[in-house]
């Protein structure tokens, strides 16, 4: 498994797999196009966007994330892992990646929704130790469904 920054070339590989899975945020080409907008060499949002590969250069995303900082607080924004890609540990070590690189940036806290009904999304929160503290009452659209709240203190 191979870990990296996504960059613009990434776009189609991830909206592909963005969009084979129903339970994922389903963006825009512009949305995810904008992940990687800069002025003056700086990024325009403190957002950061990693895939992973099978192996270094390998073709394929196997799982995306998608994460945006306001002040010491993440919003993990997107995580997408590929269906023959799940249980396999991929998801796991993607947040767990994730939440290192928060805790290093001296994060407080990383907050997420989850629809309702995707059961295997919040057994990995749970188990990367999340907490359910909300419900957020139809929150997504197509299908209509209720989003959990969750999450992980850092410090």
């Amino acid at each position: 498994m191979y870990v990296r920054r996504a960059t613009a070339a990434d776009v189609p590989a991830m909206m592909d797999l963005e969009r084979q899975s129903p339970t994922a945020a389903h963006w825009s080409p512009q949305r995810y196009e904008d992940l990687f907008v800069t002025i003056s060499g700086q990024q325009k949002s403190e957002r950061l966007a990693w895939i992973v590969e099978e192996e270094r250069g390998a073709r394929g995303v196997l799982a995306l994330l998608i994460a945006q900082k306001v002040d010491a607080e993440w919003e993990l924004e997107n995580l997408v892992v590929a269906a023959d890609a799940r249980r396999t540990g991929v998801g796991t070590g993607l947040v767990g990646e994730f939440v290192e690189h928060a805790r290093a940036a001296r994060g407080s806290e990383i907050f997420l929704e989850v629809r309702e009904s995707n059961e295997g999304a919040r057994a990995l929160y749970r188990k990367m130790g999340f907490e359910e503290t909300g419900l957020r009452k139809s929150y997504y659209s197509d299908p209509a469904e209720d989003a959990i709240l969750c999450r992980l203190r850092l410090c």
